[in-house]
């Protein structure tokens, strides 16, 4: 019989798939339990729902769901540029912001070339360099963070990205904007730095840089952002790149004609549209954030401080039974041992009740020892 896997890139060969949180129902079925008592805080999906407003776009587009999506997506491209004070030829819409990041490894990365990024960073990073048979050069993090020094001393002449992540996923650390202008002037022109702000909106004050301000002075700059966090469209999928007009065609040029559908690009519209909607996801998650603090305190726990819509904790052990025990008292969290954190896991930040309820299963689970 013939070996398929072997058939494949070599890459591909070594890949192992990504593994999303664990789904509500499939811990129902596994376990037995009620799936209206269980909590998912996994995923760093917002608990506030979509915005009323890109329900109502959904609702509205539901009767053109026989004509395929505007490929260009035009209304949210023009939306997008408008907000983010860029032209249009500089937006890519991706089917999440995990596309982007695989439509630059497709069109940038090859075997004999390499990317840069940090140790505990996004696991889409090696997953899409990988695939493409590229090197990965893997810098040590620095307090749980990025080491940006290190990261420009590893670029050599065969690298063509660095993926950096602006608070990175799963630590939740950030560096600010001194950081980021000394990085973006010392790096070489020919290198793609992409700019991973899944999160920015959640931040406030002047700690975080906003990568927008930093693309007119660096052509060779990406800012990725995308819907499924503070706006609440994760299910829809739907993400952006801003760039440079030559590196957006670059990657038009590799993108699927209809990668984003009618539905998410409805949504998503409205969705800039409803700034209280943003604003309530922000004060959700400051009072979120400081209540697992508390509640961590309180338990003896250490954490990462975060500027995400989560926080990883470390439980003083190894993560993956206290995981598994909180599964059991319906509570679904994020093991990191794949990112080098096998004492930490990861936890969305929820509405209040689901808060407490987290804090009191960890509670539990750890006295039972």
């Amino acid at each position: 019989m013939t070996d398929f896997l072997a058939l494949a890139q070599t890459g591909v060969q070594q890949l192992s798939a990504y593994v999303p949180g664990k789904p509500v129902d499939e811990l129902a079925r596994e376990l037995n339990l009620d799936p209206a008592n269980i909590i998912k805080l996994a995923s760093n999906e917002n608990p506030l729902g979509a915005s009323p407003k890109s329900l109502a776009a959904i609702q509205k587009e539901l009767a053109e769901l026989t004509r395929y999506p505007d490929g260009n997506g035009f209304n949210l491209k023009t939306l997008l540029a408008r907000q983010c004070r860029v032209e249009l030829s500089q937006v890519t819409l991706g089917n999440g912001s995990n596309d982007i990041l695989e439509l630059v490894a497709r069109a940038y990365l090859a075997p004999g070339l390499n990317a840069v990024f940090s140790e505990h960073a996004f696991a889409v990073y090696p997953l899409v360099v990988q695939a493409v048979n590229a090197g990965a050069r893997v810098i040590p993090a620095k307090d749980w963070g990025h080491d940006l020094p290190a990261m420009l001393a590893a670029i050599d002449d065969k690298t063509r990205v660095v993926f950096i992540a602006n608070p990175n996923n799963p630590t939740g650390t950030w560096f600010g904007p001194q950081a980021l202008e000394e990085f973006l002037k010392a790096v070489p022109e020919s290198v793609l730095v992409v700019l991973d702000e899944a999160y920015i909106e959640y931040a406030s004050g002047g700690e975080l840089p906003d990568g927008l301000d930093y693309l007119a002075d660096y052509p060779n700059l990406l800012v990725s952002r995308t819907f499924s966090k503070a706006y609440g469209l994760a299910a829809l999928r739907v993400g952006y790149a801003l760039s440079s007009p030559v590196v957006a065609d670059v990657l038009n040029r590799v993108r699927q004609p209809f990668n984003v559908n009618s539905l998410a690009l409805a949504a998503a519209c409205a969705a800039l549209g409803d700034t209280d909607y943003l604003a309530r996801s922000r004060e959700l998650n400051t009072a979120g954030m400081q209540q697992l603090e508390n509640g961590f305190r309180d338990l003896g726990l250490e954490w990462i401080p975060s500027k995400g819509n989560f926080i990883a904790v470390d439980v003083g052990r190894e993560a993956g039974p206290v995981f598994q025990g909180l599964l059991r008292e319906g509570v679904i969290v994020r093991p990191v041992a794949g990112y080098g954190m096998p004492n930490h896991l990861r936890v969305t930040i929820g509405l209040p009740r689901e808060n407490s309820r987290f804090l009191d299963a960890l509670r539990a689970v750890l006295a039972r020892g």
